[in-house]
């Protein structure tokens, strides 16, 4: 059997963390089986679908990398097909024309809310011939769903889980002007498109056992199900923005790496011994669905961005680089051109040993793409005294006479120390509030080699002023 996995999100807003943790593990499981990852946009909620969250999506899942086997499916594409099965279940006498009105149905459901009891619909047009239809009706088409004994369901997350019948009514498969419902057309798609496997969050989990009516209904073959828990906020809430970013892009916008953000959603239900920092070829060597945990997991942003500092120091430093030449020119008071290229990438492999976030490495980088005169920050005006100006003058003198190399800088900088007497880092501090408008950056012999001798002298000269 080949397995087949899909992710069918609903195109009415931006990718939701807990959607990309269910496309993280529905990718992972079928390419640890050698199997296919397909994506199914369940869009027949045409009020509320759009083709700006559709690709939004489409979007989130390139950008973390969870590439998708085959074209990707349109749910309103397929309503013929799903109402023609619905009227297959007709003609084969399981399934029934319904002639309740919506009203009649809404007072019985608002008086039940009143009595504070479970309202279900009672089947009353299940065995009623349809020459009783009152006129004026457009009918529904319901399910005969069983009504003896129950539906067991062999769960790969959550177990065996058991429903009687009873609890489940004639749910609607078609409406009165001919439009397929949810549940039936999830059923219908997921046997078309041949999934093996459905692993989704556990909030479908009662949707579970009502597709499987349908499924039996039409003598299909069920899939395999798996149910993962929710994701809530540390404090065992609902994740909401008050815990913060919710969406996937929210996550790429604060500077996060994708295969950072997957690594932390991978680890957050699912484990393997102590590993923390998993690859994505071992993490489908692997990953296994039943492995996943029963109960809720909590978003630890902390952690996050622990991890993601960790990825941001294993990352190449072109693409780094890219990155934050990128963010730098979304700000538009920069000169983000090839020049400032060249110094972020000579000044990466420091940068990035500070940062936790993309947008952190962006902001120690920035000075580097600025020009003279520089934005100077409180610390950095403090430390520009009278007496570090003048001093600097003369470092600026001894600077000039090296060939700029890193050897060279850190010893004309010791030198010019041990010749006034003073600390290297009397010298450094006010030297790098001089090239940076700041007092924290990368060493001071790699700060001065990555601006390279020109801009270093002039940036020099101008605090020195």
């Amino acid at each position: 059997m080949t397995v087949r996995t899909r992710f069918a999100p609903s195109p009415t807003g931006p990718l939701h963390i807990g959607g990309v943790r269910t496309a993280l593990f529905n990718y992972l499981y079928s390419r640890h089986h050698g199997g296919e990852f397909l994506l199914r946009i369940e869009d027949t909620d045409r009020e509320r679908s759009t083709d700006a969250a559709t690709q939004g999506i489409i979007n989130s899942l390139d950008w973390l990398g969870l590439e998708r086997d085959g074209q990707t499916v349109f749910q309103s594409t397929g309503m013929v097909r799903h109402a023609e099965v619905a009227r297959e279940l007709l003609a084969a006498g399981k399934a029934y024309y319904c002639y309740c009105t919506p009203e009649e149905l809404n007072r019985e459901r608002e008086q039940a809310r009143t009595e504070k009891r479970v309202w279900r619909y009672d089947g009353r047009w299940r065995d009623r011939d349809p020459s009783q239809a009152p006129a004026g009706v457009a009918p529904v088409i319901r399910l005969k769903s069983e009504r003896e004994g129950e539906t067991v369901l062999e769960d790969l997350v959550q177990g065996s889980v058991r429903v009687a019948n009873v609890e489940l009514d004639d749910m609607i498969i078609l409406r009165s002007d001919g439009s397929p419902m949810y549940n039936h057309s999830v059923v219908v798609d997921d046997h078309d498109m041949g999934i093996s496997h459905v692993i989704r969050g556990d909030d479908h989990l009662t949707n579970t056992f009502r597709q499987i009516q349908v499924y039996r209904a039409m003598g299909w073959e069920l899939p395999r199900f798996a149910h993962i828990p929710l994701i809530h906020g540390a404090d065992g809430a609902k994740l909401s923005k008050r815990h913060g970013a919710q969406f996937a892009l929210e996550f790429r916008d604060q500077g996060f790496l994708p295969e950072a953000l997957c690594n932390y959603l991978l680890r957050l239900g699912w484990s393997h011994g102590d590993l923390e920092v998993l690859g994505r070829e071992e993490a489908i060597r692997l990953f296994d669905i039943a492995d996943v945990n029963r109960g809720p997991s909590r978003m630890d942003y902390a952690k996050l961005t622990n991890l993601n500092g960790i990825y941001i120091r294993q990352a190449d430093d072109e693409r780094l680089t890219a990155d934050v030449l990128e963010r730098l020119a979304q700000r538009g008071n920069l000169a983000v051109d090839s020049v400032a290229a060249g110094r972020i990438l000579a000044l990466m492999p420091a940068l990035k040993e500070r940062a936790k976030t993309l947008v952190e490495l962006a902001d120690s980088a920035a000075f580097l793409a600025r020009a003279v005169p520089l934005p100077m920050e409180p610390k950095a005006t403090a430390a520009l005294t009278p007496e570090t100006r003048s001093m600097l003058r003369e470092v600026g003198a001894a600077l000039a006479g090296t060939d700029f190399s890193l050897p060279a800088i850190d010893a004309a900088l010791r030198g010019f120390a041990e010749r006034h007497g003073v600390k290297l880092g009397q010298v450094a501090q006010p030297l790098r509030a001089a090239l940076t408008g700041s007092t924290v950056s990368p060493g001071i012999d790699a700060t001065l080699a990555a601006l390279g001798r020109d801009e270093s002298l002039v940036r020099i000269a101008a605090a020195s002023v």
